[in-house]
């Protein structure tokens, strides 16, 4: 069956892998010196701002919530204990409902990548580990951001922007798809906080058990 829509893109957190409270946790723990209040805040702010780098969130966290200051040496270091932290749990982590069984059925029929924005190496490693790497064509993560990479993965491809969907469940993702005219359906699970309340965003799936009948919907109107 031939399809209009050609490439989907995935985030991974909260997408592909259940792994969105892990790095929740990891953030509470890595500022557990801090007061209760700050830690709250540091958590709320991580929740609201799912899949922008940890590099970036780091410096947001020491110039706006806990005032210290910044410089590599401690970016290094909250990254080493960050990835300690969740590397293992990531790896082993259930799948969002749907996801392993869409990317089992459907690699054949689209051409897959993953654009996160966990450290690069590092997302390449977790898919290693979970088997999934083969079926995606690049798997791309942080410091380059999401939009640069959906901008790269067009142009090389030579993919119009109406042939990819980008599926993610951050305002990072919505953006990331919207600066490059792609297709994009945000993932909002049952209870979660809603990153796409004041956005266009269109198209929406509690998890991946939906995404087939969503796909169809947008080929359909193409």
């Amino acid at each position: 069956m031939t399809t209009r829509v050609k490439s989907i893109i995935f985030d991974f957190d909260g997408v592909i892998a259940q792994s969105v409270d892990i790095k929740t946790r990891a953030f509470a723990y890595l500022f557990r010196q801090y007061s209760e209040e700050a830690v709250k805040s540091i958590v709320k702010y991580h929740v609201e701002n799912g899949g922008r780098s940890r590099f970036l969130k780091f410096k947001y966290i020491h110039e706006n919530i806990i005032h210290k200051p910044y410089d590599e040496t401690i970016e290094k270091r909250l990254s080493e204990e960050f990835s300690k932290f969740v590397f293992e749990e990531v790896v082993k982590c259930p799948y969002v409902p749907g996801a392993a069984e869409f990317i089992e059925k459907h690699s054949g029929s689209y051409i897959f990548f993953i654009v996160s924005g966990t450290p690069d190496g590092e997302m390449k490693q977790i898919a290693e580990a979970r088997r999934i790497a083969a079926h995606f064509r690049g798997i791309y993560g942080s410091p380059v951001k999401k939009g640069q990479w959906v901008k790269s993965i067009l142009e090389k491809n030579d993919f119009k922007n109406s042939e990819a969907i980008f599926i993610g469940d951050s305002l990072d993702d919505y953006k990331g798809a919207a600066e490059n005219g792609c297709h994009f359906i945000g993932v909002v699970a049952d209870g979660a906080f809603n990153a796409f309340k004041d956005t266009g965003c269109k198209y929406f799936v509690k998890d991946l058990t939906e995404l087939e009948n969503v796909i169809k919907k947008i080929e359909g109107e193409l």
